[in-house]
């Protein structure tokens, strides 16, 4: 183990602050701080508000997560931090936090990619991917289906949202119940207690004529909506319950169904689910149904791996180490649209041709001016 990367993590992509520390495909440490509580009276997260947190939570959240961990910065073997897809302010704190550790410590930086990173953080739970990995990822902000040959530099996207996110749909529909936010643990929660089948929601992209691994929640989001104001309308009392349940099969239905598709479209045994909504304890008891079903074995991290966290960046980063990647240099940019198939920015001498624009870009020589 002493010989495996120990490698620190920042992630800073919405509204938690993460810093988390591995050696290898081990823990070591994880520390967030989360500024959901500032934006609940919003509804939603607030991106200035989120950069602002970030700023005030950073170095103490590295402090803790070293003192947890039992090492000092000089220990590191480098430091990893998501350069993006995400708000592009709360991505500046953390690139930016990054390049100034790596460049006072002499440590090679490494900017990888919040969607890869949310996947190899199964490691630190069930241990090395298998090559190829096939991953369902679910949050706020993505629904997709991808396949990792290898998850240092070959992601391959089969499928995505086109519209809003499971997440999404989640808190829009938790905020017509007045639910409050976020809505996916309240709906949760609320589901157990009412009857799944209660409502016939449509699913959404599940013709036969429809992409096979795309998906899209808008209309389930506005089914659902319309549903509730004619009840409302008609002073007829909600059955909330019976709406979370009926709402929450629609969506991990749709989830479940599709990714199991792709593994036996792909010819692979197994399926990943990671992101936020992978806490989710309906897609949890579904998927592991459909797996067992299929002979496909499951793999999802423990709910608090599954939210945006330090420890998965930090594990992409170890791996990057261990596999000899490059590392980024100084000039490091945060992407706010950083496609999932960069699942790192290297340095500029081998940096891939990339049309996004970048948001922020700082040199070794103006780092501190």
């Amino acid at each position: 183990m002493a010989d495996e990367p120990l490698v620190l993590g920042i992630e800073t992509s919405c509204d938690e602050t993460g810093v988390g520390i591995v050696r290898g495909t081990t823990l070591l440490a994880d520390a967030v701080a989360s500024s959901v509580d500032t934006h609940a009276r919003f509804g939603g997260v607030v991106p200035e508000i989120a950069s602002r947190a970030h700023l005030e939570a950073m170095v103490p959240t590295i402090e803790r997560a070293l003192k947890e961990a039992g090492v000092t910065g000089r220990d590191l073997d480098g430091i990893s931090v998501t350069a993006g897809p995400g708000l592009a302010g709360a991505l500046l704190v953390g690139v930016s936090a990054a390049k100034a550790y790596a460049y006072a410590l002499n440590k090679p930086l490494y900017g990888v990619n919040h969607l890869a990173s949310h996947i190899c953080v199964d490691q630190l739970e069930h241990g090395p991917l298998p090559e190829p990995t096939m991953a369902l990822l679910v949050s706020g902000g993505h629904s997709s289906l991808l396949l990792a040959p290898d998850i240092t530099n070959d992601v391959r996207p089969l499928g995505a949202t086109i519209d809003d996110a499971a997440g999404e749909a989640f808190d829009k529909i938790a905020r017509v119940l007045h639910l409050g936010f976020p809505g996916g643990p309240v709906i949760d929660r609320l589901a157990k207690e009412g009857d799944p089948k209660a409502i016939a929601f449509p699913r959404g992209l599940s013709g036969s004529r429809d992409p096979a691994y795309d998906f899209s929640f808008s209309g389930l989001k506005t089914s659902v909506a319309r549903w509730i104001e004619a009840k409302r309308a008609a002073g007829e009392e909600v059955p909330v319950r019976d709406v979370a349940a009926s709402f929450q099969e629609a969506v991990v239905d749709v989830l479940t169904r599709k990714a199991v598709r792709a593994c036996k479209d792909e010819g692979v045994d197994h399926l990943m689910i990671g992101g936020g909504v992978a806490a989710n304890s309906r897609l949890r008891a579904l998927a592991e149904e459909r797996c067992e079903r299929a002979g496909i074995r499951l793999r999802v991290p423990r709910p608090g791996l599954c939210t945006d966290n330090g420890a998965m960046v930090a594990a992409l980063g170890a791996e990057m180490v261990a596999r000899n990647r490059p590392a980024s240099d100084l000039e490091l940019s945060a992407d706010s649209s950083l496609p999932v198939t960069e699942t790192h920015v290297p340095g500029s001498a081998h940096a891939h041709a990339h049309t996004h624009d970048h948001v922020h870009e700082i040199s070794k020589d103006n780092l501190y001016s």
